[in-house]
Parts: C-alpha cells; structure tokens; sequence
C-alpha cells in the first residue's frame, strides 16, 4: 500500500450521505477504511469490490458482524471513483431497485457533467 492515493473518490449526490449518516460509528469507520483501500491499493480484491454483471457499475463490499453491506460506484477516467448510493444487503441477490438507483444517479453524474 502507498502513502499517496492512487485513486481520487468523488460522493455523487446525496444518497450515499443519507445512507452513511444512519449508519452506527462502527460501521462507518469499516466504511471509511473499505473505501479507503480503493484509494490507495493498485489492485483491489474482490473481496472488496465486484463488478456488477451487465452494468459498468462495481459494488464496494463491507461486512460489519453479521451485517453486509453495498455501496454501488463507477470509474470516471480510470482513477476517479464515483461513490452513488449505499444499502444493507439482508438477501442473497442484489435487489435489481438498489441498482437502477444506480444507474439513473450515474446518468444524472454524466448529464451534469456536460
């Protein structure tokens, strides 16, 4: 691991904020330090961030006792990270409501940008 970011995170909206303020301390400093790894890890394992077939969005992964975890992001010009929206998995499969969330939030990120 370096001391310097390998990778610039951008929080995009307010619905990974929302998610994150209800969240105990514990859980936000697991938070903190998962997202952290993205930051300055070359390669990041699965363990932590997975690609999400069919979309270009990834899922960061924190698990936290018996609780797990989503937060959906994407890569913006390779090392800049757009961090969407969060949620607690309580089921096997990715709620397909969680990622259109998702995907209409990344839409909004690029019609902003123009």
């Amino acid at each position: 691991m370096t001391d310097k970011p390998i990778r610039e995170i951008i929080f995009y909206g307010d619905s990974f904020r929302y998610f994150y303020k209800k969240q105990s301390q514990k859980v936000k400093k697991k938070i903190n330090w998962t997202i952290g790894l993205l930051k300055f890890l070359e390669v990041i394992p699965e363990k932590y961030i997975k690609h999400i077939e069919e979309t270009d969005l990834y899922e960061i992964r924190v698990s936290f006792g018996n609780n797990i975890f989503r937060i959906f992001c994407f890569f913006d010009k390779g090392r800049i990270i757009i961090i969407l929206n969060g949620f607690q998995k309580k089921t096997q499969k990715t709620p397909k409501t969680e990622i259109e969330k998702a995907l209409k939030l990344k839409k909004e990120y690029y019609e902003n940008k123009k």
